[in-house]
Order: C-alpha cells, then sequence, then structure tokens
C-alpha cells in the first residue's frame, strides 16, 4: 500500500482497512492479515502505558513504537501520530520533527488532529514531502478543552474542517465520534478517503484500536469498539494452565527437555 494507491481506492470504491498496532509481534500479525494500514496511534499512552489520555505520549516514545512496527510491516500503509502538542508549534517545528519521525523510523506518512485550523500545517508538511493525513470530529488530544470524549454534532464545522484537511493536501482523513449522517455528508463531499472510527458505515474505511478489537482492553470501552474475539480470557486461560502444570510439577515435561 502506497499514498497513491490509498486515495485511488477511494476512486474505486474499495473500502480501507486500518489498525493500530504498537509493537513488532502485533504489528507482524496485523500486516500478514492483509491490513490496507497501520496506525501507530498516540492511543499507545492508553493501551500500552496505562496513562489516562494520550497527552502525555512523547516524540521519542511514538519513534521507538513506529520503529518496532516498521519492522514488521511488509506490504501496510504505516501512518505514525504526531503527539501533543507537535502541530501547534509551528509550521517549521511541525516539519522538523514530522522529518525526524519519518527519517528515523521508516514510516511512510504521519496523522494530526485538526482540520481548518491546521491547514497551514497540513500544507508545510506536504510541501516538504512528508504524506499527511487528518484528524476532525472528536479529537482525543483536545480532551480537556472539550470536557471528555463527547460526540461532535456540529455539521457545519465538521465539513468546513474537512474540506480545508484536503485543499491544504491531506491524502486521507479521520472522522472520529460523529453521527452517522454527517460522516457520510462529508464522506460523500470529499475526494480523499474518509477513515471512521465511531462514525458509522458509510466512511471509506474503518480504523480500531487493535486491542480493543481483540477483545484485550480490560474495563469499559467505546460504543463503536467491537471485539472480533475474546483474546483476553484466552490468554488469562494460557496462563492460568501454565500456572497449574509448573505447580503440579508436569511442565515441562520429557518433550519439551533437551537430553
Amino acid at each position: 500500500m502506497t499514498v497513491p494507491r490509498f486515495l485511488a481506492a477511494k476512486r474505486s470504491g474499495r473500502k480501507l482497512t486500518m489498525l493500530t498496532a504498537y509493537d513488532y509481534s502485533l504489528a507482524r500479525v496485523v500486516d500478514e492479515a492483509g491490513v490496507d494500514s497501520v496506525l501507530v496511534g498516540d492511543s499507545l499512552g492508553m493501551v500500552m502505558q496505562g496513562q489516562p489520555n494520550t497527552l502525555p505520549v512523547t516524540v521519542d516514545e511514538i519513534i521507538y513504537h513506529t520503529k518496532c512496527v516498521c519492522r514488521a510491516v511488509q506490504n501496510a500503509l504505516v501512518i505514525a501520530d504526531l503527539p501533543f502538542p507537535v502541530n501547534h508549534l509551528g509550521v517549521h517545528k511541525t516539519i522538523e520533527l514530522s522529518a525526524r519521525i519519518l527519517k528515523e523510523t521508516g514510516c511512510h506518512a504521519v496523522k494530526l488532529e485538526g482540520g481548518a485550523d491546521q491547514a497551514s500545517v497540513i500544507e508545510g508538511l506536504v510541501r516538504a514531502g512528508i504524506p499527511v493525513m487528518g484528524h476532525v470530529g472528536l479529537r482525543p488530544q483536545n480532551v480537556l478543552m472539550m470536557g471528555g470524549y463527547r460526540v461532535q454534532r456540529d455539521g457545519e464545522v465538521l465539513l468546513a474542517d474537512a474540506t480545508a484537511a484536503q485543499a491544504a493536501g491531506a491524502f486521507g482523513l479521520v472522522l472520529e465520534g460523529i453521527p452517522s449522517s454527517l460522516a457520510k455528508q462529508v464522506t460523500d463531499q470529499l475526494l480523499i478517503p474518509t477513515i471512521g472510527i465511531g462514525a458509522g458505515p458509510d466512511c471509506d474505511g474503518q480504523v480500531l484500536v487493535l486491542h480493543d478489537m481483540l477483545g484485550l482492553t480490560s474495563g469499559s470501552v467505546p460504543k463503536f469498539a467491537k471485539a472480533f474475539c475474546n483474546l483476553r480470557e484466552i490468554v488469562a486461560g494460557a496462563v492460568g494452565r501454565y500456572c497449574d502444570e509448573v505447580r503440579q510439577g508436569s511442565f515441562p515435561d520429557s518433550q519439551h527437555s533437551y537430553e
């Protein structure tokens, strides 16, 4: 998958698939299973670090995890999140840090939260040769300003953000936490693909946090986060059996020992 092929998928009507990944092992599984794009999201702060939100994630941490993912991925388009507050530091500083991410990790693009307010930043990155995916609607990096993770319903603002990101040169756009009808309206009016997360079925593709999709997340999960298996239960069962066999002396047996 390349940026031009990603764009072409919308023109051909082929739905795009995206999942997050943060480490070599799972990124390899996801890539071999045929996902179109892997997002190294700043959601790693919550999923991998146990943080309450994405705000503590640093550029160095994004680089570390993206390096791990890029070593595994052979086919998918790898996109790295720009962590807070990189894209608010000015065009030149954002270019500098984004270029560092691309050069040190080998990823193919960056994603930043914002639409109309980030148009100049998106344009600057694209002019520097850095592919950019935008992100409008619910913006996790703005969670403190928004007062929580709330569905965004202002269609005028959403459409203005989406069209501004496209005009600035973004090759795709994440639509998060918006009503299905608004997501369809935005998708129908854009030439670039929309990737939905909590935005209904009419986007050009979908993204989920891998750990949510695998049923590994403990506690509450968003309404849109469908678990396609209960891996938490499977792993817990396997660990329990391992503990039992070690305590009973049945592992390791002769089959798993050297003579």
